[in-house]
């Protein structure tokens, strides 16, 4: 007799929460219930996620979201067990070991795509499977699986435009629903585990005041997009000193809201519609599907979750050894206000506008010729919306080497990307005190008679210099 045949028609689920910190429309919790009463189980694996280069600001995020699940599960009584684990290579036993204990009938979670965390679902199914447990893997962070939008030729699209345009396409009522919500439930008899707190970090997080936990502040945040600014997203979205982003994407790296909540929300505003209408909603409907684009990415070309770039042919670029230049990026003191602005937004906040991550990162990476690994690792390290797929798809965007990669010949200038979308110089003054004196035209490039008298550096590399010298390390692998 198996396993099968000695569990009710009702017997218990496990679900297994990792990104998808949320009640509301999520698909493994609402599959779950759906089978019988839920307990649900976070495993906490801070030496892994360290490793993997995530720091104070996200884990203290997710820290914060996990203490907010635990009470919203609570209202349905389904309890939430909380395990410590080191690596991503002990969560089969211990899960092995909850579904053992509490002779639960199956796992259900939400599917992940790096290369790691597959490894490890992979490992989890077969040590439960083995055992005599159902496993249920659901898809939920995506509208396609990776693999189901394929080329013509059965490949991977690696660009975005015609992956956007598939998307939409195939795109259809059922992939948009949203997934029921649970029921209150009756006593398993299994009580929550507390939440132990968080071992002193490295790096002290930013002020959670700043991004609230959970998906009603998520929900909240939603709607005061969609009220105040989604409607002019397409002509303020560039503009750091206006805020005229979502702000969503903590919240969607943790699944503390889904895409699918966001999509409906925009329909409701659009008269139903994604692909044509409002262009303010059209434009973010489009940053949704990059953000999905990089998740199939990061599948098909399993490279890039080596550290590897995706164009292949800029694995031979000729990288600096400058640690000067990169102390002085991460400080926030290149002698170039907009990217300084940028880096002090970033380690103030935890948080950079989408704009100043492209100027800050492909100054880096061209401007000053180091290698965007080590822009991708400080990112991330100080990003509260870290998540390894978007923040390498935009790294290696802006270093030309991955999809849709900037022309190896592009190069911002910092200075008139200030001047252009920074034009008073507000953004500037806010994040660079020691320029707020000056006029909207000094604080985007002071002069050197001015710079004398204030606590702000020249400009570490002249800009014309640094492009020549990045379209010549380009020009190398064309011609060896």
């Amino acid at each position: 007799m198996t396993r099968k045949d000695n569990v009710s028609e009702r017997a218990i689920q496990l679900v297994w929460f990792r990104s998808d910190l949320r009640t509301l429309d999520n698909t493994a919790l609402s599959e779950a219930a759906a089978r019988g009463p839920v307990i649900g189980i976070f495993l906490r694996c801070l030496s892994q996620w360290q490793d993997h280069g995530h720091g104070a600001n996200k884990l203290d995020f997710l820290q914060r979201g996990v203490h907010v699940l635990r009470n919203e599960l609570e209202g349905y009584r389904i309890p939430l067990l909380h395990r410590d684990i080191d690596r991503f290579e002990a969560a089969p036993e211990a899960l092995l070991e909850i579904a053992e204990q509490t002779s639960a009938e199956g796992l259900h979670f939400n599917q992940e795509y790096p290369l790691n965390e597959r490894r490890r679902d992979e490992a989890v199914a077969k040590k439960l499977r083995e055992a005599g447990f159902q496993v249920h893997a659901h898809r939920d962070a995506v509208a396609f699986a990776p693999g189901e939008l394929l080329t013509k030729d059965d490949d991977y699209y690696k660009v975005f435009t015609p992956f956007s345009k598939a998307w939409h396409r195939r795109l259809d009522s059922d992939r948009l629903a949203l997934k029921g919500e649970p029921v209150a439930q009756p006593a398993t008899g299994v009580d929550s585990d507390p939440i132990p707190a968080l071992p002193e970090l490295e790096d002290a997080p930013v002020d959670g005041r700043l991004w609230p936990a959970g998906q009603n502040a998520a929900a909240d945040r939603l709607q005061r997009f969609l009220r105040y600014r989604a409607h002019h997203y397409n002509q303020q979205r560039d503009f750091p000193e206006c805020r005229g982003t979502s702000e969503l994407s903590p919240y969607l790296a943790l699944g503390m809201i889904s895409w699918r909540q966001c999509l409906q929300a925009v329909m409701s505003e659009n008269d139903s519609h994604l692909a044509d209408g409002d262009q303010g909603l059209t434009a973010w409907v489009n940053e949704l599907i990059w953000r999905e684009f990089y998740q199939h990415i990061a599948v098909g070309f399993p490279r890039v979750c080596r550290y590897r770039p995706f164009q292949e042919d800029t694995e031979a670029l000729k990288w600096r050894d400058d640690d000067q230049g990169f102390a002085a990026w991460c400080e926030g003191r290149t002698g170039y206000p907009i990217v300084d602005a940028g880096m002090r937004q970033l380690v103030s906040q935890g948080w950079m506008h989408n704009r100043l991550r492209m100027v800050t990162a492909m100054f880096l990476s061209k401007h000053l010729l180091i290698d965007w690994r080590r822009g991708e690792a400080f990112f991330l390290r100080h990003l509260v919306d870290g998540e390894f797929c978007s923040n390498n798809g935009g790294w290696q965007w802006a270093a030309s080497t991955g999809t849709d990669a900037a022309p190896y010949f592009r190069l911002f200038n910092p200075t008139t990307q200030a001047q252009r979308f920074d034009p008073q110089g507000e953004f500037i003054a806010e994040q660079l005190p020691a320029l707020a004196e000056l006029s909207a035209k000094q604080r985007h490039a002071p002069p050197k008679d001015v710079l004398e008298n204030l606590d702000y550096p020249p400009p570490i590399v002249d800009h014309k210099a640094a492009q020549q010298r990045a379209l010549d390390a380009f020009k190398q692998l064309k011609n060896p």
